[in-house]
């Protein structure tokens, strides 16, 4: 049987290839690949498999993958549906380490079709063959020019290797970005699809692609994630290794989720999932295809900024001031210029405004010598971690263009390491002798500015991978069952877990519950106790506030009769009396299983700012503490914890520890629990931590 990895390197890396169903005609399906790889110069054997043609394209045929000379690397699959099974097994019996399918209608059509995939892919297992597709376009790597795709956007020109890799579920969307890309100038040298993967997916063409040495970023397509632990650890590596990644996640909407999974038959989870987990990993989630590019445009040469800082110089105090406004908005700090260097800057050029944004005004073109002096001075004196000139249709005018491109490229000389940027409106040429200079070139200025921030995103992403302590500790799993778990079990279990809960009697029918109340201490809260309630305020199981034993006596029958009307099929197991515990900070804590990343955790506020601004965030479990005041300082209710209007800050620490504890336990648990809810949670003023008040465990059915 073939080793599975070694069988993904040939797919994506082969020495020899064969094309099944090869055609003469270089425009059809069969016949697309085999004229890229001879004119795109890939040097490996080629063996085009045809029974009906002696030679195709100029290569000699063969009647079958069992005639071919020696066993190749990968074999493309362009046959009908109706001939794709048989050419898979013949692959197999010949050892082929993997197979490209091109071919739709399978399980994205109907059940017979998704049982033809499912019957290829286990042939394909069992001899230990990966498969990539059906329904795809395939895969190019332009430095070598393997070119296993029949993509129309290599009919014309192919693309230039380059630092920018292109991992999409959907060859659409994929063979869209990159004739994007090639028209923006950016390189591409490794190109994925993978379609309805029914074995390589994109999680593990992303960790593929993270790995190799010359992608500095990868714009990603999904419709939803198949396998969770390799689309994380894929993730993982690429923060560790600096590699961006740049990610177009499709299905926010009811119309959109319904769309993925009619389209791909894919687990699209909870869009709300997708956005946090992107967050915990330091994934940027582009919005549009437009801002994907502009991303991995900034990203493609690996260069990060130390800081947030930007100097801008502009010719134009209105577009300065449109420029500022955009760079705050993208998490830029406009920092002014220092105070002595506003000062040289203003004897330099009296009629200009020196502070940032710098206006040098229009007249600066009357001396560009003068000019490149400034620009110096501000690079030196100002610190800044990105400079971003403002120049509109400037540099295409025959005029000054020339001059004006050696007035910056002999001004960022100065620049000791600062990210240089450009708004201009340029032919194509122009824009590439300014990038060839170091320089990143933008029509529009906002979509730099959020470029911009996107590059501090990623650089602080970076740093903390390096800040992490390796692993999170892993907990120890704990014995749940299947059947209903009431309040106090699941606060004895979660207890063990290191969730703190005050200390609560649980009272048996025909118990004293005024004696229990009056150890505890006075006032307190009385409430059913069943495993088959679980909402408990539904029946009026729960009353707040007795204050002696009578009243605790007087609620504890109260709540029973109501269990008796109510719930009368409902196994009692007594009654909870707990504390009264007021003040603090009141959240939410929780775990809920998603369907694509598994057992995830939950927070926010509680109150309204949960029942009606949905003001929550997620994490996947487990996380660290350090992730989990990431978390936390998400939500927009932050400044509650933090003191409002002379209330003491809250115990965020404690908050931290208690998420990162609830996260390991879900975890570890993650077979076991369909989820957890803590609710609600009082987080104490600082330095006395927390109580969580309430409890549910749901166990998976």
């Amino acid at each position: 049987m073939l080793d599975r990895t070694d069988a993904l390197s040939a797919l994506l890396a082969p020495n020899s290839i064969a094309l099944v169903g090869a055609s003469d005609d270089a425009q059809r399906i069969g016949g697309r690949p085999l004229r890229y790889l001879r004119e795109g110069g890939y040097r490996g054997a080629v063996y085009p498999v045809n029974p009906k043609r002696d030679t195709v394209q100029g290569l000699r045929a063969y009647a079958s993958i069992a005639d071919l000379p020696e066993t190749p690397d990968v074999a493309i699959l362009a046959v009908p549906a109706s001939g794709t099974l048989d050419a898979v097994r013949a692959c197999a019996d010949r050892k082929v380490k993997a197979a490209i399918v091109f071919t739709a209608g399978f399980a994205e059509t109907d059940e017979a079709g998704r049982a033809i995939q499912d019957q290829m892919t286990g042939i394909a297992r069992e001899s230990g063959m990966r498969l990539l597709g059906p329904n795809c376009l395939g895969v190019f790597s332009s430095a070598t020019g393997y070119y296993g795709t029949f993509s129309a956007i290599l009919d014309g020109a192919f693309i230039a290797p380059g630092p920018v890799g292109v991992v999409s579920q959907s060859g659409a969307y994929g063979s869209h970005i990159a004739h994007l890309a090639r028209q923006r100038g950016l390189g591409i040298g490794h190109w994925i699809t993978t379609g309805n993967e029914c074995d390589v997916d994109v999680a593990e063409a992303l960790r593929w692609m993270v790995e190799q040495p010359d992608v500095n970023v990868v714009m990603a397509y999904a419709e939803g994630i198949r396998n969770r632990d390799a689309f994380v650890e894929a993730l993982e590596v690429a923060r560790e290794r600096e590699k961006a990644i740049v990610f177009m996640k499709v299905g926010r909407s009811e119309v959109g989720a319904h769309a993925v999974s009619s389209h791909t038959a894919a687990l699209a989870g909870s869009d709300a999932v997708f956005d946090a987990v992107f967050r915990q990993y330091g994934v940027w989630r582009a919005k549009t295809t437009a801002e994907q590019l502009d991303v991995a445009y900034a990203c493609s040469r690996g260069l990060y900024p130390a800081g947030n800082t930007l100097g801008i110089f502009t010719l134009s105090g209105g577009f300065g001031i449109q420029m500022a406004d955009d760079a705050e908005a993208a998490g830029l700090d406009v920092a002014p210029m220092p105070e002595e260097a506003q000062a040289e800057l203003k004897a330099m050029l009296p009629y200009a405004s020196p502070r940032n944004p710098v206006d040098a005004t229009a007249q600066a073109l009357t001396d560009l010598p003068l000019m490149t002096k400034y620009v110096a001075a501000m690079l030196e004196k100002g610190g800044y971690d990105f400079f971003t000139g403002i120049f509109g249709s400037g540099p295409a005018s025959p005029t000054f263009a020339g001059r004006l491109r050696e007035v910056l490229e002999t001004a960022s000389a100065a620049s000791r390491g600062t990210i240089m940027a450009l708004t201009m409106s340029a032919p194509p040429e122009i824009v590439r002798s300014y990038e060839e200079k170091g320089f990143l070139v933008h029509e529009d200025g906002t979509a730099l500015m959020n470029a911009l921030g996107a590059l501090v995103h990623f650089r602080r992403s970076f740093d903390q991978a390096k800040a992490a302590h390796g692993q999170v500790p892993a907990a120890e799993p704990v014995a749940i069952g299947r059947d209903a778990i009431g309040e106090h079990e699941a606060k004895r279990i979660l207890s063990a877990a290191g969730i703190p809960f005050p200390q609560e009697a649980l009272v048996r029918v025909g118990e004293d519950a005024g004696a229990a109340a009056a150890a505890i201490g006075f006032p307190v809260v009385v409430k059913i106790a069943s495993p088959d309630i679980a909402h408990k305020t539904e029946i009026g199981g729960v009353i707040v506030g007795p204050k002696d034993e009578a009243e605790a006596r007087a609620a504890a029958a109260e709540i029973l009769a109501r269990a008796a009307k109510h719930r009368p099929d409902a196994r009692i197991d007594g009654l909870l009396v707990s504390p009264m515990i007021a003040g603090g900070v009141e959240v939410i804590a929780g775990v809920t299983s998603d369907p694509a990343f598994g057992p995830v955790v939950m927070f926010g506020l509680g109150g309204v700012f949960v029942e009606v601004l949905k003001d929550v965030t997620f994490r996947a479990a487990p996380f660290d503490v350090a992730e989990a005041h990431r978390m936390i300082r998400e939500i927009r209710g932050f400044p509650m914890l933090e003191g409002v209007r002379g209330a003491p800050p809250a115990d965020v620490d404690a908050l931290a520890r208690m998420l990162s504890d609830l996260s390991r336990f879900a975890a570890a648990n993650a077979a076991g629990i369909e989820s957890i809810d803590l609710n609600p949670v009082r987080v104490l003023e600082r330095g006395r931590g927390l109580v969580a008040l309430d409890a549910l465990i749901v166990p998976r059915a």
